[in-house]
């Protein structure tokens, strides 16, 4: 009897659609060569949930979401809802969902294909062999802490932001990382600014606790603004890099500049019982339709569904050597192209990866 995946298909705003549709297309392929049935159920979140319903994430979404084993997501946002109060602006339905789900570790990969070297801004000495995950807090931190707002002090308007982590949100997302650690180059970077924040001066103390139970792994720490140099200084140095929130906001970004294109870059959203996968890029509005998105990203987020979700690990493998090999016989979409390369489309690309998973899979 085959089995049956249940996967929630939030498409979203901009090219989310596009990309969504190429890795659905992927999946396709693999369902074919392992036997398996994904069972694809669309909702609505973001820009085009609002203009339907008025709600970033209607409840209807949500609970779509609640009764599947995973969810695959395309990008949220653009120009068009800028105007809208802060609580209702596309963004909020992605924060919302993340909280309802209790995803609180987010990892986002960051691999430098040799194919695409010089599509980074660093030299090719620096940045070969850079493979990295960052896994950041997710669900807690300055981005959700209270008290919070904008409001009149002595005659003067003031905001406020509260950082916050208690032990058990810091022990589990840094357990998290350290599982993750031991199936690849057994190191964790920790990430905080234990120096000068009383809540760093916690998360240093719960990760040294944390890493007595991984005498297998090393572990390293790093103040945020000294990571932040180390990461263009020596990347390919770095294996799992584990952080709180904003933190690990900023230096994913960061780090997501050495393969040479967003577009490249997957990430995964994971609790307990939940999973949301979906590309590092927005919703890039101003190529919207015109089908030359680079589909690549969410077709890497589909592979880590397949890995985290449902322990396909081998089809996770087989996607991402045939974009390997894909890069290697030069194909590219705008993002990545290059003068000597071939210049391709969304279709044009996802039809390639296809064919060599296809191929390889056949060896």
């Amino acid at each position: 009897m085959e089995k049956v995946f249940k996967i929630a298909v939030l498409k979203g705003d901009g090219i989310g659609p596009e990309v969504v549709d190429a890795a659905l297309e992927v999946l396709n392929t693999i369902s074919q060569i392992y036997g398996v049935k994904f069972e694809y159920r669309e909702g609505l979140i973001g820009g085009i949930a609002i203009d339907e319903t008025g709600d970033p994430l209607p409840d209807e979404t949500l609970e779509l979401c609640l009764n599947s084993d995973a969810v695959l997501l395309g990008a949220v946002g653009g120009p068009t809802w800028d105007n809208l109060p802060q609580d209702k602006k596309p963004e909020r339905g992605l924060l919302k969902i993340r909280k309802a789900l209790n995803l609180y570790a987010n990892l986002r990969p960051v691999k430098v294909f040799d194919a695409l070297i010089d599509s980074s801004p660093l030299k090719p000495e620096v940045v070969r062999g850079t493979d990295l995950l960052v896994v950041r807090e997710l669900v807690s931190g300055i981005y959700y802490g209270e008290p919070r707002g904008i409001y009149e002090e002595n005659g003067k308007r003031c905001g406020k932001n509260t950082m916050k982590y208690c032990e058990d949100e810091i022990e589990r997302v840094t357990r998290k990382a350290f599982e993750i650690a031991r199936k690849r180059r057994k190191k964790v970077t920790s990430v905080d600014k234990a120096n000068v924040l009383d809540v760093s001066a916690l998360w240093r103390e719960v990760v040294n606790r944390v890493a007595k139970d991984y005498p297998d792994v090393e572990l390293e720490h790093l103040y945020v603004d000294n990571a932040a140099m180390q990461l263009i200084r020596r990347p390919s140095t770095f294996d799992v890099i584990v952080t709180g929130n904003i933190f690990g906001d900023i230096l994913s970004d960061e780090a997501g500049v050495l393969p040479g294109s967003l577009g490249m870059l997957p990430s995964a959203s994971i609790g307990d019982k939940y999973a949301l996968y979906e590309p590092v890029h927005g919703s890039a509005p101003d190529i919207a339709g015109q089908a030359i998105a680079n589909p690549i990203a969410t077709i890497l987020s589909a592979g880590m569904m397949l890995k985290y979700s449902f322990n396909m690990d081998e089809a996770s493998a087989l996607i991402e050597k045939a974009i390997k090999e894909t890069l290697n016989q030069g194909y590219r979409t705008a993002d990545i192209y290059s003068e000597g390369t071939i210049k391709v489309d969304t279709k044009g690309m996802t039809q390639k990866i296809v064919e060599n998973i296809k191929r390889l899979a056949n060896k």
